[in-house]
């Protein structure tokens, strides 16, 4: 999709004639049927004025095409500015321009990141370089008419309100800057220079219509990448019904149109690997050719398996394949040929930051593929906006016709192959009532501390062997060190313990990260992930009294959204807010208890509950 496309004379015109941003406008409006803000009608006008400064050259050929709001290939984002003709051998080249209003940005301690004031506050952004040279690796990697007719794709960032560009072009982001050179304010000729660079002669080949109807499919390069990357991991293989879930997933794929869509439900406990189904999913039908993509709704999982295929600093291309569960808003019906959940038990209703935007996560799932496979967990809801229950996405199946399958993976790995763990969590907790009321501590390691400073060591002593032991806690602490990075979170005066959530720098690569055993994760950064040894600090939100658990949603931390709501709820049915916040409360431990493969240690910040632990250890 391409909201305004006219060749250079014509753009020229029309910024001259100080109407660019009213054409971009009516544009937008009629093509993706929707308005746009203000702000956003401002920026065209001020951008495209600097942009014809840019292009009054008459060097840069009248006939060379203008292509402005182009969508990137299976995503939201739109390239701001591209322009497209021949270059000096007659190669079609398309030179991506990312456009920035910044009067400048800071450096962060995160590849390809900056800090700069937009949206009406600081935040943490992709570096201009950065986003400039990702979508045109997108545009590499995934659109066929692209990487098939060998067109060159050139990218660079014009901050044309930037004067001195000082952290922007810190050597820490020289890999970037290489790959898509930056321009301020006084580097109108150079951005000229490098636009002639790439396009001599007028675009007589319609390069920006070729590249719209291009079909979206990865190269044979990414299909052939991501199966090594995934044959070379031992945390990617599959056993057992793993493997049949595996296939069935791909036999239903192959058999899935647009006139017979495919939905499957694949139902799992922790540790079944339902993830390691997912990511294999992913790279088999990208080997194959299909256009496929993993979701989850929160970004730990996503993020950390990218990480793992591709190292740290994934490619571009891989993390195209990782999304977010509200990318699929305004996605064309049928556009991808498989969309893979996983933690599906996580999907909401609505997207977008205030819960907004869409009209229901599962249904826009469903619409745009052809086949979707949705793993999902029940017993993992942990907040009141969790609606992934394989009753809702039967109900949208059934509204799109879809033929429904079902598999359940029952091969545990985690918790040391151990069913009898998670049948004694759900007894311990109260959750349901099982055969399994003693554990036996020579299959897991299950222990309960006295002391949070004894639990820590002997966390650290096990996160020595192989960086794989974390500590996490309930949702009970406010995140003062995201104000101040000096103070402390979760504080235990009595004991004189003190430590941080994970830093913003880790994010949600905080369960992998070297040394982030020296901060402390919540069920937010470490569900649908799983270490060797966790340490779970449960907060007053769960305690004991009288020798039964009780749940206190009043003590979560008041930035806590998991259960926003529920007073009000409580004021209105009692029964009902109570029920739904014990099951959530009750699921985020089981969930945060079940993130070790081979041991689970406890501290209670309560010491009514330490004291009853302690009774029980003994």
């Amino acid at each position: 999709m391409i909201v305004y496309q006219e060749d250079k004379s014509t753009f020229m015109r029309q910024v001259r004639e100080s109407k660019i941003d009213q054409v971009i406008y009516a544009n937008f409006k009629d093509r993706l049927g929707r308005k746009t803000s203000n702000s956003e009608q401002r920026s065209w006008r001020n951008s495209m004025q600097y942009m014809r400064n840019v292009l009054d050259d008459d060097a840069i050929p009248n006939d060379a095409k203008i292509s402005i709001e182009c969508q990137v290939p299976s995503t939201s984002k739109r390239i701001d500015f591209i322009i497209t003709g021949q270059n000096a051998e007659g190669r079609d080249a398309a030179v991506i321009v990312e456009l920035k209003q910044w009067e400048g940005a800071s450096k962060t301690n995160m590849d390809g990141v900056v800090r700069t004031y937009t949206g009406h506050g600081m935040r943490d952004v992709s570096h201009p370089s950065y986003q400039a040279w990702s979508y045109a690796a997108l545009l590499e990697g995934f659109n066929e008419e692209v990487y098939t007719k060998n067109i060159l794709v050139k990218p660079c960032a014009y901050l044309h309100n930037c004067r001195i560009p000082g952290d922007l072009t810190n050597s820490f982001y020289k890999e970037h800057l290489d790959k898509a050179p930056l321009f301020i304010d006084s580097d109108v000729a150079k951005l000229a220079d490098f636009i002639k660079q790439h396009v001599k002669f007028g675009d007589k080949s319609n390069v920006m219509y070729r590249i719209e109807h291009g079909k979206i499919r990865p190269s044979k390069t990414i299909a052939d990448q991501i199966v090594k990357m995934v044959e070379g991991n031992q945390e990617f293989v599959m056993i057992d019904d793993q493997k049949i879930a595996f296939e069935y997933a791909i036999k239903l794929s192959n058999l899935a149109t647009a006139e017979s869509k495919k939905v499957f439900i694949v139902r799992g406990g922790p540790g079944t690997g339902k993830s390691v189904v997912a990511v294999q999913l992913l790279a088999r039908l990208t080997h194959d050719k299909k256009l496929a993509q993993y979701i989850s709704k929160n970004s730990a999982p996503r993020d950390v398996y990218a990480s793992k295929l591709a190292g740290i600093k994934a490619k571009t291309w891989v993390n195209n394949l990782f999304k977010g569960s509200g990318s699929y808003m305004n996605a064309a019906a049928n556009e991808f040929d498989t969309l893979i959940v996983d933690e599906a038990h996580r999907l909401n209703e609505k997207s977008g930051l205030y819960s907004n935007l869409g009209e229901n996560q599962i249904k826009e799932i469903i619409n745009a593929s052809k086949c979707s496979v949705f793993f999902v967990d029940e017993d993992q809801r942990v907040t009141m906006k969790d609606i992934g229950s394989k009753e809702e996405v039967e109900k949208w199946a059934n509204f799109y016709n879809a033929e429904v399958h079902y598999w359940e993976l029952e091969s545990q790995f985690r918790c040391n192959g151990s069913d009898a763990y998670i049948a004694w969590l759900d007894n311990f907790l109260n959750i349901r009532n099982t055969a399994n009321v003693e554990l036996d501590n020579s299959v897991y390691d299950f222990r309960s501390f006295d002391s949070i400073q004894e639990m820590k060591q002997a966390v650290l002593e096990k996160n020595s062997i192989n960086n794989r032991a974390r500590l996490v806690a309930g949702y009970c602490w406010p995140w003062n060190s995201k104000k101040n990075r000096n103070a402390m979170d979760i504080v235990i005066p009595e004991e004189n313990f003190g430590m941080q959530w994970n830093l913003v720098e880790d994010g949600s690569l905080w369960i992998i990260r070297e040394d982030s055993v020296n901060q402390i994760g919540c069920i937010h950064t470490c569900q649908g992930l799983e270490v060797d040894y966790i340490g779970v600090i449960i907060g007053p939100d769960l305690v004991i009294r009288n020798g039964q658990w009780i749940c206190q949603p009043e003590k979560r931390a008041k930035s806590d959204k998991s259960i926003h709501g529920w007073k009000s709820m409580a004021s209105k049915d009692a029964i009902k807010a109570k029920q739904m916040t014990d099951l959530i409360i009750k699921n985020t431990y089981r969930t945060l208890m079940t993130r070790g493969m081979k041991g689970c240690y406890i501290y209670s910040a309560d010491k009514e509950t330490r004291e009853w632990l302690k009774n029980l250890k003994n």
